[in-house]
Order: structure tokens, then C-alpha cells, then sequence
């Protein structure tokens, strides 16, 4: 047996797993196609990560967050409110005591120092660029083929953990469908600059073509995740930036003051993905591999790591009694995994249709309904609580 676990993919969610079971004693494998400057120079390394409350807890625990901590921007505050309409709700990290309900840092800067701290994992090798070719499994084994480099080279594990994001080779070669819902919009990124501070507050403004969220970063700067309609995104995206800030300006207000443009434009179509299944034979897939979420309210990351955080615990005492890839014990963590990602996933489009849609009384009752909110403690408390991660 070459090693006892292979995880296919060396991005965020790849990396913790691995780094969750750095002392576990398993002989571990990440298989990654890119190479870390490509990674690194990589669009997607701009967006804009939320991290919830309770997923700041788990990278503390994983000894992430340690070294990570001075570059996030922490989140105070959460202003929601429904453009042209009269409800909102405001949400504050003093009023449920705690020192931030989130915090904000961008993809590149978790990622990098997640794989700085992977080359220290005694117990953990890097393929590295290397691509999955084939991936057999019988009651023993699974049978992996890559190449790496120019070399063909075929290894063995006890278990394969597929986190190689949305497109994920490993969910293709185990032949697991996957249902795919086309919100028929797309998410703007990029990060702009306020004349005014945004004294860490975070703001979600719904609108009748999608979401806009400003969230606090640094100083002076919020990144911003503004979903449009397909068509209305090319047509920004094809503008000039004066023309995508005045249309930004205009959606979102001047309750920063003036904003200004101060990173590249980026675009990427959004769906609701989810998979028929999490598990095959000595096989399991995890985080963007199983489920993408609209950005809507910031969940997908934090739904990942939730099924790193749980699959780690469960290997690192499975391991030491048992079979890591036996069928009973992946079916348990399947099992395990839906309620959480069915309630997340089921939140997050219904407030993609709620709030996506300008029909008159829904309107009117979203509106009650976020005054309501505002002015009721406890629900405001479980709201926050929901935002936070702590949920469950």
C-alpha cells in the first residue's frame, strides 16, 4: 500500500484536510495539476473569502488562523436591506458579545499560507503538477494512474478524498451525477475604495437583479461580490469603468461616500450544484466537488470546511480502529454531512428567489418581515447566529 489516504487536489479544502491530519500517523498524498505560481497569480485568488464566526474557530484549531489573523478584516457589523424598499436589519458583533461575527481575507492570502504550512507536514507527500488518469477501487484498495511531470505513475491508497473543486476529475471518473441549478446570473468581483470608513461593517443590499455585498477590507477598501443578470453583467463587463462605477454608485448608494475602482473586474456565471452522492467505493468527495452555493450569503467555503473538519475527526478515530475507506463508515459520514448541507444549501436559494424577485406583495411581506427582524432580539439573535456558522 502506497500510502493510506490520496486527496486529489491541493487547493483550500485539500490542503486543510491534510493539515487537520498532519499527527494522525496516516501516510498521506495531495495530487495537484497546478503549480503554486500559477495557483498564485490565478483571477480566482482575488475574490473576497466571509469567513463565519464558527470557521474561524476551526482554522484556530487546525493552527491557521494564527498566522493569518493580522491580514483578515474583522466584521462588526452586517447591514441587510432591500433596494427601494423600506426593511432592514442590522446585525452587531457587541450586542451578541462576541469580538466579530466573521472576517474577511482574500482566497490568495488563506491559500498561500495553507500551502506554506503543507511543506512542513512530515507525513504528507506533493505531487505536484500531477493529473488523475484513472481511479479503480475493489474491497482492498483503490487503484490511482496519474501523471506527474512527464511520468506515468500508478499508486495504491485505502482511501481517495476528492477535493479538486467543481470540475472535479475524481466525481467525473467515479461516475457521480451531479444537479445543476442556473440562476441565469452572474457575480461581479472586484474591490473598490470609500471616501468614508467602513468602520467594519458589511453590507448585503438586495436589489431586484441579484445581491450586492460590500464587505470590509484593510483600511479603506470592501470587496464587493454584485450579482446581475447574465445579460446585465456581460453589458458592465464589456464598459468602460466609469460606466460599471456609476451603475455601482447608483445600486448601492453613497452611504460610503464616493467609490472608486481599485482591482481588476472579474465575472463568473452562478449556479446551485449539488451531487447525487458524496461517497463511492473507498472514495469520497468534499467541499466545491460535492457543492457549489450561490455567493448570496457567503456559506460555500464555510460549508466546505465543515466537511473538512468532520471527515478529519472521523478518519483520525477511524484509523485507529478500522478500515479509513470501509463502505458502512463512509455511508456514516455521508450521513453525517446532508443535514448541514441540506439546510445550507436550502437557505441560501430561498434567499436567492426571495429577494431576486420584485412581485408586489412578496415584496411587501420580505419588507415586514426584515423590519420585524431588526426589532426582535431573539431573532436576531438566531440570525446571527446562522451568519456565524452556529447553526447547528
Amino acid at each position: 500500500m502506497d500510502y493510506d489516504l490520496l486527496i486529489v487536489g491541493g487547493g483550500l479544502a485539500g490542503n486543510c484536510l491534510a493539515l487537520a491530519l498532519k499527527n494522525s500517523g496516516l501516510k498521506i498524498a495531495i495530487i495537484e495539476a497546478q503549480e503554486r505560481n500559477v495557483l498564485e497569480s490565478a483571477g480566482l485568488g482575488d475574490r473576497a473569502l466571509a469567513l463565519a464566526a464558527g470557521t474561524v474557530d476551526a482554522l484556530k484549531a487546525l493552527h491557521i488562523w494564527q498566522g493569518i489573523e493580522n491580514v483578515a478584516t474583522p466584521i462588526e457589523l452586517i447591514h441587510i436591506s432591500d433596494k427601494g424598499h423600506f426593511g432592514k436589519v442590522r446585525l452587531s458583533a457587541q450586542k451578541e458579545k462576541v469580538a466579530a461575527l466573521g472576517y474577511v481575507i482574500t482566497a490568495r492570502e488563506l491559500e498561500t499560507h495553507i500551502a506554506n504550512q503543507i511543506t512542513t507536514a512530515e507525513n504528507v507527500t506533493l505531487y505536484c503538477p500531477a493529473r488523475i488518469m484513472g481511479l479503480m477501487a475493489d474491497e482492498n484498495a483503490a487503484f490511482v494512474s496519474l501523471k506527474h511531470n512527464d511520468e506515468s505513475l500508478n499508486l495504491t491508497a485505502k482511501l481517495v478524498v476528492g477535493a479538486d473543486g467543481g470540475k472535479s476529475s475524481v466525481r467525473q471518473l467515479l461516475g457521480i451525477s451531479q444537479h445543476v441549478f442556473d440562476y441565469d446570473q452572474t457575480a461581479l468581483i472586484t474591490t473598490i475604495s470609500a471616501s468614508k470608513p467602513h468602520k467594519n461593517v458589511a453590507y448585503e443590499r438586495f436589489t431586484k437583479s441579484g445581491p450586492l455585498a460590500l464587505l470590509p477590507m484593510g483600511k479603506n477598501n470592501c470587496a464587493v461580490v454584485w450579482t446581475r443578470k447574465t445579460d446585465e453583467a456581460e453589458f458592465l463587463m464589456l464598459g468602460s469603468e466609469i460606466d460599471f462605477m456609476t451603475e455601482l454608485q447608483q445600486c448601492f448608494g453613497w452611504r460610503l461616500g464616493e467609490l472608486k475602482l481599485s482591482a481588476p473586474r472579474r465575472a463568473f456565471p452562478l449556479s446551485l450544484i449539488r451531487t447525487d452522492s458524496m461517497i463511492s467505493q473507498r472514495a469520497v468527495i468534499i467541499g466545491n466537488a460535492a457543492h457549489q452555493l450561490h455567493p448570496v450569503a457567503g456559506q460555500g467555503f464555510n460549508l466546505g470546511l465543515r466537511d473538512v473538519v468532520v471527515l478529519a475527526e472521523m478518519l483520525q478515530s477511524q484509523s485507529e480502529t478500522g478500515d479509513i475507506g470501509e463502505t458502512e463508515f463512509l455511508k456514516h459520514f455521508s450521513q453525517i454531512r446532508q443535514t448541514d448541507q441540506s439546510r445550507t444549501i436550502n437557505f441560501t436559494n430561498v434567499v436567492v428567489q426571495i429577494f431576486s424577485n420584485e412581485w408586489l406583495a412578496l415584496a411587501t411581506v420580505r419588507n415586514i418581515g426584515l423590519a420585524l427582524l431588526d426589532v426582535l432580539p431573539f431573532a436576531k439573535t438566531v440570525l446571527s447566529r446562522h451568519a456565524m456558522g452556529y447553526q447547528r
